[in-house]
């Protein structure tokens, strides 16, 4: 007997609509499929069995986060295919900085009214973010909330878990003056300071379907952006280079997250005018008449990643994350100081 209850679904909790979705989300799933994985989606738990060849002391690094009020921009705009890229993203790109390959990922979905085809739109796009993390999502769970959350809205969540070997940790503590700093471009205003963007832009259906000529695109289309995943071209540079620290400039923008990574007696010196630039950044500094230290010390500014290298080592990180696809480029260097951002 298929499990189904009347009373429930007039509470508001339609348990077919979960098995729907679950269906219609597991060729999604089936795309992040990795060595390692040992349960499909329905159990229990999530099953992975790492692959620990040649680690002398294997060190798990997880991290968790969800994509926070950007979830507006896609209820207004009704598109949802993307916010789960941005949920791995905001994980996974916090686990490689530690020097972490990550393995797999669980997401949590909360939702006013399961409509399946809603629900598999938003799986899709937290498969294509574990795609390009190169990891495997191995569950998950989706709750029909009504009467907590409005009918037409959701929350996302979700957590990742990697692998290092203890002695290939990366933690700032190899840090020192002359070390350079690498910059890698953000994709736009990422998944941090939402509040303030919809509060400096008023966001409604009618702007956010508007096309501003400076950004090419409409607003909507500018801030649905997803997140970056710098996993694989990061990866790949710690692999050719001496890679001494990693930032994942995320809320709190340049003055909060650059200065986690500093070495006690180390300051970061950036050259701004060497950050990459994009337009939404200056739309919103104009549109909100934003102090410019209000600006870094809410946004990515453009660089989403910055990493600080050996000098000798620093074009052959350059190349290695050029070659893997990323702009790389040199911002600054590391400087005598209080762990401080010097910009």
């Amino acid at each position: 007997m298929k499990s189904f209850s009347e009373s429930y679904k007039a509470a508001g909790v339609d348990v077919t609509a979960g098995y729907k979705s679950v269906e219609l989300m597991k060729k999604h799933v089936a795309r992040t499929t990795i060595p390692g994985v040992v349960s499909g989606i329905g159990g229990f738990g999530g099953l992975f069995q790492p692959e620990l060849t040649g680690m002398k002391e294997p060190v798990l690094v997880s991290g968790t986060d969800g994509v926070g009020t950007k979830l507006r921009i896609a209820f207004l705009m009704d598109r949802h295919d993307t916010v789960g890229i941005d949920c791995v993203a905001m994980c996974v790109n916090d686990v490689v900085c530690g020097g972490a390959k990550p393995l797999f990922f669980l997401d949590y979905l909360a939702v006013g009214k399961n409509v399946p085809e809603k629900v598999a739109d938003i799986v899709s796009g937290v498969a294509e973010g574990c795609v390009q993390a190169g990891c495997a999502l191995v569950g998950g769970e989706t709750a029909e909330m009504p009467g907590f959350y409005p009918e037409d809205e959701y929350d996302l969540a979700g957590f990742s878990v990697g692998i290092v070997d203890r002695e290939k940790i990366i933690d700032g503590s190899a840090m020192t003056p002359g070390d350079v700093l690498i910059g890698l471009p953000s994709s736009g205003v990422h998944s941090n300071g939402f509040s303030l963007v919809r509060k400096i832009f008023d966001v409604n259906k009618e702007n956010l379907s508007a096309s501003v000529p400076e950004l090419g695109a409409t607003l909507g289309e500018t801030l649905l952006t997803p997140t970056k995943i710098y996993v694989k071209p990061v990866l790949v540079a710690m692999a050719q280079a001496n890679v001494k620290a990693v930032s994942h400039i995320t809320g709190g923008g340049f003055y909060e997250n650059i200065p986690r990574m500093l070495k006690d007696g180390c300051s970061a010196k950036i050259d701004l005018a060497k950050v990459p630039h994009l337009p939404i950044f200056d739309l919103l500094q104009k549109t909100g008449n934003i102090p410019t230290r209000d600006m870094y010390n809410t946004f990515n500014m453009g660089m989403g990643m910055c990493m600080a290298v050996a000098k000798e080592d620093a074009d052959k990180a350059v190349a290695a994350l050029r070659e893997a696809g990323e702009e790389a480029v040199i911002v600054g260097e590391i400087v005598a100081g209080d762990k401080e951002v010097l910009l």
